[in-house]
C-alpha cells in the first residue's frame, strides 16, 4: 500500500490529466478556465487578478493576451488616462466557462457516485487537515 503522499501524487496527476481533457475541448488551458473563472467572480483588472490568482504580472499578461486572441475575454480602457484595463469574458468565453464547469462537475458526480455523503465528508475534512498542515510549512 502507498503512504498518503504517494497516494496524493497518483491522484493528482490523474485528476490534471482529466482536467486538461475536459478544458482542451473548450481550447483551453487549466490556467486559462481558473483564469474566465476570477475574471467571472469578479476580479476583473490586472492587479485584483495578480491577486486572486497570485500570479506575477508578466505571467498574467501572457495568460490575458492568450485569451483575448482567443476572444474569450474583452478588455476596456478606463481611467482618466485609460490606461486602467477593465477585463470582461465575451459570450464565446461565457459558454466555454458553462461547458467546463458542467464537464467537470459531471466528473466529480463520476468519481464520487459510490460513496457515502459520510466518506465524502471525512475526505473533505481529512483533505482540509492536510491543506493546513502543508501551510504550517510554508512559514
Amino acid at each position: 500500500m502507498k503512504n498518503s503522499l504517494e497516494a496524493l501524487r497518483d491522484v493528482s496527476k490523474i485528476h490534471q490529466h482529466q482536467l486538461q481533457v475536459i478544458t482542451k475541448a473548450q481550447n483551453l488551458t487549466i490556467s486559462e478556465w481558473q483564469l474566465l473563472m476570477a475574471i467571472n467572480g469578479g476580479s476583473d483588472t490586472q492587479e485584483k487578478l495578480s491577486h486572486t490568482m497570485n500570479l506575477d504580472t508578466s505571467t498574467l499578461s501572457r495568460q490575458l493576451k492568450r485569451l483575448l486572441v482567443k476572444e474569450m475575454i474583452i478588455k476596456h480602457a478606463v481611467g482618466q488616462d485609460r490606461r486602467q484595463l477593465i477585463y470582461q469574458l465575451t459570450h464565446l468565453g461565457t459558454d466555454a466557462l458553462k461547458q467546463i464547469n458542467a464537464a467537470y462537475d459531471q466528473l466529480q458526480q463520476q468519481i464520487f457516485a459510490q460513496w457515502t455523503e459520510d466518506e465524502s465528508n471525512l475526505l473533505k475534512i481529512l483533505l482540509n487537515r492536510l491543506a493546513t498542515s502543508m501551510k504550517r510549512l510554508n512559514k
